[in-house]
């Protein structure tokens, strides 16, 4: 990275803020919302009782003797914040680490009848059964008259404002609120990232790698746009890197594609026909899954371990979804606005994208203008509101 001072990684120690709104009121609403989505019993309940009482008043313990990832956790930084408040270490990291701890509150690494029952299907299911979706779905017939550029802007744009189906930030008190669907975009290489990728005939064989952010009515139009780019040969290869188990309430897992397949399959119409493109795509090998470990750790990807490292080196892009990417590609550090998205991400092995929903603090790449209009018109609110969005490109050299 060129000399870009660091500033400090976000905590959630001060009263206010809000990565301590997250973790003193989103939390325990999740738990919530989990404890009453499920018939649990006595165990389970008592678990989160006891999750509920940690993550606000308690202390980080350390994890069972037996726990499967217990080795993997000490190594990203259990050993070390073990003993401290879940308010006194990095925010990404207690964030992430809430989420482990709810999965075995629930019983979900098992042994038992819970293993492997996601918590958070009922929401997602939801969401992707909703009439929002539906009309989403139906309006895709009319797409295929539209002239290339306004189909290639469209999907762009599905794709990157679904992220405001993100169900854990509806359940915040900031996301409960009612917002107006204003496309504020504070930065847009749009046209860059076209030239990467939607470029017929260019050499190849051409890759992207997307790594996922929320499954229902986000992950849908991801999965669109990729099949958009198979089809019209801007790719001949697609990665798509979920999470390999459930992971901040609405995060993406393999199982989320494959419903996310099937409700485009079963929808009729244009929606049917993308979702057949892409159940033959997997078939033969142009769309791959990937559910890499480092996915769900509470690090940056700056940290990502080598056989990753290499896969996103080999791609023709790379593309970060939605906000919680977004804070491990450029660092979970209250950067100031205007710090060049370039220089944060000059570590990254090649060309990457950010298509981000901003609902934190972390910003990169505004320019002065745009960030003192912003601040002088909605406060603060701007950063974490999901109102705004933004789509970043760097290419190496």
């Amino acid at each position: 990275m060129p000399d870009t001072p660091r500033p400090p990684v976000l905590l959630g120690d001060r009263p206010g803020s809000f990565p301590h709104s997250v973790l003193a009121e989103r939390h325990p609403a999740i738990i919530r919302q989990v404890r009453e989505a499920f018939p649990y019993g006595p165990e389970q309940h008592r678990a989160l009782d006891e999750l509920l009482a940690g993550c606000t008043e308690g202390r980080i313990e350390a994890l069972p003797a037996d726990a499967h990832d217990r080795a993997l956790w000490e190594d990203w930084g259990l050993r070390a914040y073990a003993g401290r408040s879940w308010f006194e270490v990095p925010w990404l990291w207690s964030e992430s680490w809430f989420y482990r701890r709810l999965l075995q509150a629930v019983g979900y690494f098992g042994p038992g009848p819970w293993q492997g029952i996601d918590p958070f299907r009922p929401f997602k299911q939801a969401e992707l059964d909703s009439a929002e979706t539906d009309e989403e779905l139906s309006a895709l017939d009319t797409l295929d008259a539209r002239p290339a550029d306004e189909r290639w802007r469209a999907l762009l744009h599905g794709s990157l404002w679904g992220n405001r189906a993100d169900l854990g930030f509806r359940m915040s008190a900031e996301g409960a609120r009612q917002t107006d669907a204003v496309p504020g975009l504070v930065a847009d290489d749009g046209d860059l990232l076209r030239s990467l990728l939607d470029a017929p005939g260019a050499p190849g064989p051409r890759t992207l790698c997307l790594v996922a952010d929320n499954a229902g009515r986000e992950l849908v139009p991801d999965l669109l746009l990729l099949a958009h780019l198979l089809a019209t040969g801007g790719i001949d290869r697609a990665v798509l890197h979920v999470k390999p188990h459930p992971y901040y309430v609405s995060d993406a897992t393999t199982a989320d594609v494959v419903d996310a397949l099937r409700r485009l399959t079963g929808a009729g119409g244009a929606a049917a026909r993308y979702g057949r493109q892409l159940w033959s795509a997997r078939a033969d090998g142009r769309l791959v899954l990937r559910a890499h470990p480092f996915s769900c750790a509470p690090l940056p990807y700056e940290e990502m371990p080598g056989d990753l490292r290499a896969e996103f080196a080999s791609a023709t892009l790379t593309v970060f979804k939605g906000d919680l990417n977004y804070r491990r590609l450029v660092g979970d550090r209250l950067w100031p606005a205007t710090t060049p998205f370039t220089d944060v991400t000059a570590w990254f092995p090649g060309p990457v994208a950010a298509l981000r929903t901003l609902k934190s603090d972390v910003i990169t790449g505004l320019d002065a203008d745009t960030e003192a209009r912003l601040d002088a018109t909605e406060g603060a609110r701007w950063r974490t509101g999901g109102t705004h969005a933004l789509i970043q490109v760097r290419i190496p050299g």
